[in-house]
């Protein structure tokens, strides 16, 4: 699991660290850190011409000293230094001793460059680049050198991923200690490209992180296979209503992805029975009410299940029982209407909004998702599934998890219906509502992943490919 950590829970560790090190032990680490990943992208040292855009501070600092150790790998290495008068000292005096040069922006060759590292601003910076580094770093997204971010992408708000500006668009970033929030989720996950985190020793000072990102391997145990002795009761059974007799997509899909996900019993209750009965012939399937199903230990409620008064009853019937109970898309225009629906449970509840489904329940989500999927957690005491390019879920308690997995392909009609059968799969096992979440979230993104190497994808790429991605996951985790 990786632990994301805030800018001063960082500077609290480095502060906490430096008391029993040599000075400039830390920078030295982390150079050292930055110039091996540099050399393994490049994949040499010697004759690559490498161009530092160099601030004051730390940062700087940490990009000078970088460039020495590459200088005296045989790279060609100019430094750009934004203001002359604050840069970093010592990381100056090592970068001019290794053969390091100097120039101005007409002469530093971003044109030319094969690699630029961006150590412009620090965790401390706020705002978007201003001039002259605004047009530094356009000069170096035009050219053809890979782009490296030294800690965070220059312009991205470490906290919380806003851009508010102009940013470095990073191919690969380099962080040091631990992974800052902004590298991983809102619009500062795009300007971070790949994350690298190098090691510095920060790991025992460091506070309980802010926030936390499943690995694969993290996922596997919660999605095991069944044991020799399994039955289809004791693999968790999820009821669900979705679809309409109309739109019986929703339907289809969300049970499909339940079945495909943990294949024990799937119970469906709806409009949509016809559909989903030709569909899956696997699930149990009434036309009925919920009280029809049968017995569950979770219910997924809502996708395309229309607002009309049947819908708000049937809403309103599953979440007076004592059961978890995901609630998606259409049940969720519904709860903006009587959030008492879910406020006054005691049972689990997971809501999955997206921005606008969330604006209606809780007001705009803003700048920061984190803390909006943790202010919508705490008002009506549920786990919120905040879904975008990087899915937040957080509880009511305030704990909190970033998504890692997925591709811009799932935003198309219908995963949400995938996810929410997903999630109500998992949700059944019994595991807590924010880590059951946080798998499913996980999965599905996997899976989006899969299907779009083949280009494209629909719904139900995501459906069929399910079972090959758990066999992917279970194999890397073995």
């Amino acid at each position: 699991m990786i632990g994301l950590h805030t800018a001063a829970q960082v500077r609290d560790a480095e502060q906490a660290v430096l008391a029993g090190l040599p000075a400039g032990a830390l920078m030295q680490r982390a150079a050292t850190g930055l110039a091996t990943v540099c050399l393994g992208l490049l994949g040499r040292g010697h004759g690559v011409r490498v161009v530092l855009l160099v601030g004051s501070g730390d940062n700087g600092g940490d990009a000078l000293f970088a460039g020495a150790l590459l200088a005296r790998r045989g790279a060609a290495v100019t430094a750009v230094l934004l203001t002359p008068e604050r840069a970093h000292a010592g990381g100056l005096a090592a970068f001019r001793r290794a053969g390091g040069r100097v120039a101005d922006a007409a002469d530093a060759g971003l044109h030319r460059a094969d690699l630029v590292l961006d150590g412009i601003i620090g965790l401390g910076g706020s705002g978007g680049l201003r001039e002259p580094a605004a047009a530094l770093v356009r000069e170096a997204t035009a050219g053809p050198g890979l782009l490296v971010a030294v800690d965070l992408p220059s312009g991205v708000v470490a906290d919380t991923g806003e851009v508010p500006g102009d940013a470095f668009p990073a191919q690969h970033t380099v962080t040091f200690g631990a992974v800052k929030p902004g590298l991983v989720v809102g619009a500062g996950r795009r300007q971070a490209g790949t994350v690298h985190l190098v090691d510095i020793g920060l790991g025992p000072a460091l506070a309980e992180p802010a926030a936390r990102q499943l690995t694969d391997a993290d996922v596997v145990p919660h999605l095991d296979a069944p044991a020799p002795d399994d039955d289809k009761y004791s693999r968790g059974v999820v009821g669900v209503l979705a679809g309409s007799a109309t739109y019986p997509g929703a339907g289809v899909l969300c049970t499909g992805a339940a079945l495909r996900t943990r294949p024990g019993l799937v119970r469906y209750a709806g409009t949509a029975a016809e559909g989903v009965r030709a569909s899956w012939p696997e699930a149990i399937v009434t036309s009925g009410r919920p009280g029809d199903a049968g017995r569950v230990q979770a219910w997924v409620v809502g996708p395309g299940m229309g607002t009309d008064d049947d819908a708000a009853s049937v809403l309103a019937e599953v979440l007076a029982t004592d059961l978890p109970v995901v609630v998606d898309a259409d049940g969720l225009t519904l709860v903006s209407q009587r959030p008492e629906l879910v406020g006054e449970r005691t049972a689990p509840t997971v809501l999955t909004p997206h921005d606008r489904e969330f604006a209606r329940l809780f007001g705009d989500v803003g700048t920061d998702r984190m803390a909006a999927a943790r202010r919508g957690a705490a008002e009506l005491g549920c786990t919120v599934l905040l879904k975008g390019d990087a899915t937040v879920v957080a509880d009511a308690a305030g704990n909190t998890f970033v998504n890692g997995t997925g591709t811009p392909w799932l935003a198309t009609a219908g995963t949400g219906d995938v996810l929410a059968g997903v999630l109500g799969a998992v949700l059944a096992t019994g595991l807590p509502a924010a880590e059951a979440a946080a798998v499913a979230a996980h999965l599905h993104g996997r899976a989006g992943q899969l299907a779009a190497e083949q280009g494209p994808l629909i719904a139900g790429d995501l459906v069929r490919r399910l079972p090959e991605t758990l066999a992917r996951l279970r194999a890397g985790a073995g």
